[in-house]
């Protein structure tokens, strides 16, 4: 305020000019009239988009907000035993969903320690699934145990991570102890390199599918089809109200041609070695049994495995994983004797009056070839030469047929190429030829290379289905049906056949039987009473001689044992059963055989117990009561002798 008689500045009275001003006050009311009608405007023109031009997207987007869609897993099919027994099931359990909505970063470190989660691990899986539409919930654990049940129900409220949800699904339960894993395969989640792979183009990221053995080859069948639950959710995130809810469909079960009962044996045979057992019915190509081991335990697949388990498996020396039935390639030793006197006789080029002397050994080519049996075996004839396995007849027999020969009946046999078999993964197997050794190495054959060959030694390698395969040909006279693991009566299982001399057949057949049941044969321990069991012995080498004196003494040599292989088939007509077993490291035949008799007793035990007609319970000779109309006395019950006579 300014003292009395002091004038007042210049511009006060120029505000106050403004503000009687009628002219600027009108202004002042235009410019927020003006900036109303723009508002209104814009609130007009933004209802006309929601209402009118898009009412359908906005509605959508609404609906997203309070409209949930819970997945619900459909359990995957069955897989059964040629008698129905279920070998691979389904069991409830709770899995944890993160919905991405309502997502709080900061919530998932306490999350991921709640749950025994790796943080980085959880981070780098959301990460996965940033393409995907943010309604779409992640899965983040399975299998939860009692003590993270109790995290999720004690934090899943509105007020502390509302982004957790619980639901039921369906996980694979497979046997114990690594029962059949290789033939069973594991589950898994889709990776993105096979999302890239126009084969799984059909899946989403996050779904389950078979990884391996017959959970893959037969995915289509077992995997069922998913449901869905659409809830109304409030602005918490709480269920309000079930909108519908669409029933998931399990998967088919699948039957397969396993014996379980033969399996367990064959399992139990391998207890702590490291080898495979194969058997099969040579009259379908229907495997009744394929072991392998070491395994391992396909559950710890069936809820994600871990990285550290992962890591485990494959740094383990042992390879667990690998399935030596179809996949392991290995010299078959003597094993492949048979097929060279086969391939002699049906040749021509060897017959009944074909003997050598083998006197420990012989020369071939300037370099010295010794016989298994140092001090020889005399005089051999074919007959002879199967059952006591010489291997300087076989020198003799492969050097006059030539690789090229050999090789034409061994890949008609099956060597040298895949069977066919339903499952994954299965090796190819090597059988040289001129035109093998020119293709891969770019050189010539050389003719002492044959030598080597012509008694399962040097490049010629097989897997164990393989030679139970060609050896089941074999018996039934040169007819190959294509080995499998599931009946398809769509498709008939193809077959290969040779025009073989019966006689022909029969002299190999004659010289396995001897193998067994022979004095001087290699294979007896796998000799069965009442039954005709025809076999052959092999012992393989991993290195050469001189590479093993060189390192006698040397903690290595235990990992360059000879490999231990059998293969038989009974009875001698009519096979019914072929089973090749392989111990690797176990140095000599004979000590597969009894693997071998193990697998073919307990097929002819059960074949047994189920001829045998069902004993009569004495109940069931009751009589009937007679009709209330008619009465009569009811007779006594038959006296215990009776029953007695009846149950024998």
């Amino acid at each position: 305020m300014n003292p009395p008689g002091e004038r007042e500045p210049e511009s006060v009275h120029e505000h106050k000019a403004l503000r009687e001003d009628s002219k600027f006050a009108t202004a002042k009311i235009a410019v927020f009239q003006y900036l109303a009608v723009v508002i209104f405007m814009l609130l007009i023109a933004r209802f006309w988009d929601l209402q009118v031009k898009n009412p359908a997207v906005y509605q959508e987007r609404a609906d997203q907000n309070r409209i949930r869609a819970v997945p619900v897993p459909a359990p995957r099919g069955k897989i059964l035993d040629r008698d129905g027994r279920v070998i691979v099931d389904n069991h409830s359990s709770y899995t944890l969903l993160l919905n991405r909505e309502n997502l709080k970063t900061a919530h998932l470190r306490e999350i991921a320690d709640g749950l025994n989660l790796d943080y980085g691990q959880l981070m780098a899986r959301l990460d996965k699934f940033r393409k995907r539409p943010a309604y779409e919930p992640v899965i983040i654990k399975e299998e939860l145990t009692p003590q993270e049940l109790e995290f999720v129900d004690s934090h899943r409220d509105p007020g502390t991570l509302p982004e957790l949800k619980l639901i039921r699904a369906h996980r694979r339960l497979y046997p114990r102890d690594g029962l059949a894993a290789h033939v069973i395969g594991t589950v898994g989640e889709v990776s993105e390199s096979e999302l890239d792979s126009p084969d799984f183009a059909k899946y989403q990221q996050g779904e389950v599918i078979g990884k391996d053995g017959l959970e893959r080859q037969y995915n289509d069948t077992l995997m069922g089809v998913d449901g869905q639950r659409r809830v109304v959710v409030d602005n918490m995130g709480r269920e309000r109200a079930v909108l519908d809810d669409k029933p998931a469909v399990p998967g088919q079960d699948l039957q397969t041609t396993l014996d379980l009962d033969l399996q367990v044996v064959a399992e139990l045979a391998l207890e702590g070695r490291e080898g495979a057992v194969v058997a099969l019915d040579p009259r379908t190509g229907e495997v009744l049994a394929m072991a392998s081991r070491p395994a391992f335990d396909p559950n710890l697949f069936a809820a994600r495995i871990g990285t550290k388990d992962w890591n485990a498996l494959l740094d383990n020396p042992e390879k667990p994983l690998l399935n030596r039935a179809i996949q392991a390639q290995l010299a078959p030793g003597s094993t492949f004797k048979p097929f060279m006197a086969m391939a002699g006789l049906e040749s021509g080029l060897i017959d009944d009056n074909f003997h050598v002397h083998c006197s420990g050994g012989a020369t071939f080519y300037g370099r010295w070839f010794k016989c298994w049996q140092k001090h020889g075996h005399g005089d051999v004839d074919v007959h002879k030469g199967i059952v006591q396995s010489c291997d300087v007849f076989f020198y003799t027999v492969g050097n006059r047929l030539g690789i090229d020969t050999i090789a034409k009946y061994a890949e008609l046999a099956g060597f040298g190429h895949k069977t066919g078999i339903d499952l994954p993964h299965e090796a190819d197997g090597i059988m040289p030829s001129t035109r093998w050794v020119m293709r891969n190495y770019h050189r010539k054959w050389y003719a002492g290379e044959t030598i080597s060959v012509s008694i399962g030694q040097g490049a010629v390698a097989v897997t164990p289905l393989q030679l139970a395969s060609a050896i089941g040909g074999i018996a039934m006279g040169g007819k190959w049906m294509t080995p499998h693991l599931v009946r398809d009566a769509m498709h008939p299982v193809a077959f290969r056949k040779a025009d073989f001399n019966p006689d022909n057949v029969a002299k190999v057949i004659s010289g396995m039987f001897g193998v067994v049941n022979e004095g001087g044969g290699t294979g007896g321990k796998a000799r069965l009473q009442n039954v005709a069991v025809c076999g052959k012995t092999g012992s393989a080498q991993v290195a050469s001689n001189d590479l093993v004196k060189s390192l006698k003494g040397n903690t290595r040599l235990a990992d360059l044992k000879d490999n231990a292989w059998f293969e038989g088939f009974a009875p001698r007509d009519n096979p019914e059963i072929v089973v090749v077993a392989l111990l690797q490291g176990g140095m000599h035949g004979d000590r597969a055989a009894p693997v071998v008799r193990d697998v073919m007793k307990a097929y002819f035990d059960k074949k047994a117990r189920q001829s045998e007609p069902l004993p009569q319970l004495a109940i069931l000779r009751m009589p009937v009561p007679a009709p209330p109309a008619v009465p009569v006395v009811a007779k006594k019950p038959p006296p215990p002798n009776d029953t007695q006579e009846e149950d024998r």
